[in-house]
């Protein structure tokens, strides 16, 4: 009887120890899960997929990879459309080596880009007076959301401006927008970017257009080796397109947004093949006739000035100045309404309401600058000749 009891009080010992023993084996066999990893697809910038369904047609017809520090030398121009060089050349200095400057047809105007005093690029004008230009000064109303700008280029109604610029708007690197000088104002309007197939998320540069010969240029480094731009030749547009979300799936739209393949713009191949042809001809005629590098200003009968240091009264350099910029405007105004009337006979229904309204408003601008010559122009007679003849 004693050695049952022994035996059952034993069992009832060794229970618990056998239960703990199962519990801690199956701690052990216990594998964990791994936690489950999310991962979150990149966003794209709904600016880009904006732009990208906004992306103008336009016909590319050639394009060459060159050196960034030489791109320039594959923009050909004719002498009417202005001339492009580098900072250093032109205001002869090695100080500013990614400094560009636009010269417009005259000679007599220049816009440029040099460094401001935080040593970022930043855009100036100056004028030509006799054999002298003026001091710098900013190139005002382009400052709104922009850090740095270069490149500029003015297009012959000396009005739209072109040039690349880093800031708020531009989605990668350097972007290209366009801006309208405000004669009223006197200072330009609020840049926009010209969007695709122009800008990318790289660096797009230098915007040019040949208007005698009809021909535009632009560069940029999307997909090129450090130190090479593709500087890509295309149709200026008279009219703004934009590829249907009908009939162009996402991968086409994104290809031509890219300019993934220039022979995808050609269409016909009629338009390209005329475009080259005139490409052929740029710099090959003679211009018959080059701006004088000296002014003249009939003061009366007797007077007439060869030189702004021949102005006697305070107020008539100033004067003369304005009256330069304002026969600069009015020669390239007339010079847009030829083209506009040229057009107007051959344009299509929409385009003709486009360019009624652009006619009618070239006109009247002919004549209120016609005025602003002729009044200009007697209020600097009459401070002459108050000093000639008191």
């Amino acid at each position: 009887m004693k050695v049952k009891n022994i035996a059952t009080i034993a069992l009832a010992l060794l229970i618990p120890i056998f239960v703990s023993a199962q519990k801690q084996q199956k701690k052990k066999t216990v594998i964990k899960k791994p936690p489950v990893v999310v991962v979150e697809e990149p966003q794209e910038d709904p600016r880009i997929v904006e732009m990208r369904e906004a992306t103008q047609q336009i016909v590319f017809i050639d394009s060459v990879v060159v050196a960034k520090s030489d791109f320039l030398s594959s923009i050909r121009l004719n002498p009417e459309s202005g001339r492009l060089t580098t900072y250093d050349q032109f205001f002869r200095s090695q100080e500013h080596p990614d400094g560009y400057v636009f010269v417009n047809e005259m000679g007599n105007k220049c816009y440029f880009s040099d460094e401001d005093d935080n040593g970022r690029m930043k855009l100036y004008t100056c004028d030509k007076l006799g054999k002298e230009w003026s001091e710098q000064a900013p190139v005002k109303g382009i400052s709104e959301g922009i850090t740095e700008a270069n490149y500029p280029f003015m297009m012959t109604d000396g009005t739209t401006f072109y040039f690349a610029a880093k800031g708020q708007e531009s989605i990668g690197g350097y972007d290209i927008f366009v801006t309208r000088y405000d004669s009223e104002d006197g200072q330009f309007l609020k840049p926009e970017n010209i969007g695709m197939p122009f800008n990318s998320e790289a660096n797009d540069y230098m915007y040019a257009i040949d208007e005698i010969s009809n021909i535009g240029y632009f560069a940029t480094d999307r997909r090129q080796p450090e130190g090479k731009v593709c500087i890509y030749i295309f149709i200026p547009p008279t009219s703004r397109h934009t590829y249907g979300l009908d009939t162009y799936s996402e991968e086409q739209l994104r290809d031509l947004s890219e300019i993934r393949r220039i022979a995808s713009t050609w269409g016909s191949d009629k338009e390209r093949k005329q475009a080259l042809e005139r490409l052929k001809s740029i710099g090959t005629k003679t211009v018959t006739q080059q701006p004088k590098s000296e002014m003249e200003m009939i003061i009366n009968d007797q007077v007439t000035y060869t030189s702004v240091n021949q102005f006697r009264s305070q107020e008539s350099l100033p004067l003369f100045q304005r009256l330069t910029e304002t026969k600069r405007k009015l020669s390239e105004t007339q010079k847009t309404l030829e083209k506009s009337r040229a057009y107007y006979a051959k344009a299509n229904k929409e385009d003709k309401n486009v360019l009624r309204t652009e006619i009618l408003d070239g006109e009247d601008e002919i004549l209120r600058l016609t005025y602003q010559v002729s009044d200009l122009e007697k209020r600097i007679r009459n401070a002459e000749n108050k000093i000639l003849n008191p």
